[in-house]
């Protein structure tokens, strides 16, 4: 059972509060009975509702997780016409939005969803929801400077901070570690590594939430299941 106005607003009839006007001016009838107080609970499945008498029906919600490759754009158009994540997708599915993006050269796990409440819960700091990455770094990482990453550092004016970093190999060519973010500002995982005079050869998203890439292939998508999709709504 949903409330009415967020049943209209996944319609595509009105946003929530819009459709409470609608509700009010008594245009909405569900099974034929008119409503004109908020508060009423529909059942998707079996309850008649219309809007002016037109027949109202919410559109299916769908909640993808891809494997976005390198050399991509998470924008639905770009301006320099480079390869989009929009094209990976089956054409019926263009009402689909990323939720988050990852820049140009970074891969990884990233979902796709017609559904902007789950968005936001996936997106809003307040929310905490936890990203891990593999990072491959030119040259030597020391232990201390991934320390210096979870205690937080300034850069461009804006603190990053990693909840975790670890450090899985470090050598004079090239290092490998794992952070876990929260926030998921603009480049911060790679801003971290720019802080300390470091380049981030290779940036992979591995896991949002309790949802892994897994064995995911890059290019590919599966939808979620009930329990991953509940799990992040936890």
């Amino acid at each position: 059972m949903v409330r009415l106005q967020k049943y209209l607003a996944d319609a595509g009839v009105a946003s929530r509060r819009a459709g409470e006007q609608i509700i009010l001016a008594g245009r909405v009838t569900v099974n034929g009975e008119p409503i004109r107080q908020l508060g009423v609970k529909v059942d998707p499945l079996h309850d008649h509702v219309a809007v002016d008498g037109k027949a109202v029906r919410a559109k299916r919600k769908l909640y993808l997780a891809l494997h976005k490759p390198r050399g991509c754009v998470c924008s639905k158009k770009d301006e320099f016409d480079r390869p989009t994540i929009y094209e990976l997708l089956p054409k019926e599915w263009d009402n689909l939005n990323s939720v988050g993006r990852l820049d140009y050269e970074t891969e990884g796990l990233i979902f796709l969803t017609n559904d902007g409440d789950f968005a936001l819960r996936l997106t809003h700091p307040r929310y905490l929801v936890r990203k891990r990455y593999l990072v491959t770094v030119d040259g030597r990482v020391e232990a201390e400077t991934l320390y210096k990453f979870t205690r937080g550092i300034y850069h461009d004016g804006e603190k990053l901070k990693a909840e975790k970093a670890h450090l899985l190999s470090s050598g004079k060519v090239r290092s490998v570690a794992e952070l876990e973010l929260t926030e998921g500002k603009n480049r911060e995982v790679r801003r971290l590594f720019e802080s300390e005079g470091m380049t981030v050869k290779r940036l992979q998203r591995l896991q949002i939430g309790k949802v892994r890439l897994g064995e995911l292939k890059p290019g590919k998508w599966r939808t979620l299941t009930e329990p991953e999709i509940k799990s992040l709504l936890g």
